[in-house]
């Protein structure tokens, strides 16, 4: 989950890092064009999850996911774990109106790691 400054709050877990770079690598995919087709749900609720989002069933198998005041309506693959590259395209643009973006990810992992940019 990131703070309000957009940062990602400091972790003493062991496991932490490696997450930080799973998720970056989950971005890297999204915002890949054309986006990866071998991106599963369960990855992009985990990290809609980490970055603060609202993630509620909202009919069958479409979920509501507010983020930063934005809205999306996201539907979880039935037969297959993965998501449809259409759905990628939307998670996307609606990644880059609530804020989230590949470089300012990029930019809030350095800055909790101490680093200068």
């Amino acid at each position: 989950r990131l703070r309000a400054d957009g940062v990602p709050p400091d972790t003493r877990r062991p496991w932490a890092r490696d997450m930080r770079h799973k998720r970056l690598h989950l971005l890297q995919a999204i915002y890949r064009d054309p986006p990866s087709a071998n991106i599963h749900w369960r990855e992009i609720e985990s990290l809609l999850g980490h970055l603060g989002a609202s993630v509620e069933s909202a009919h069958g198998a479409r979920f509501r996911v507010v983020l930063n005041r934005f809205e999306i309506f996201l539907h979880q693959p039935h037969n297959n774990a993965t998501c449809a590259r259409q759905d990628i395209k939307a998670l996307r643009e609606f990644l880059a109106r609530a804020g989230v973006t590949l470089s300012r990810y990029e930019d809030a992992q350095k800055d909790a790691r101490g680093t200068t940019h």
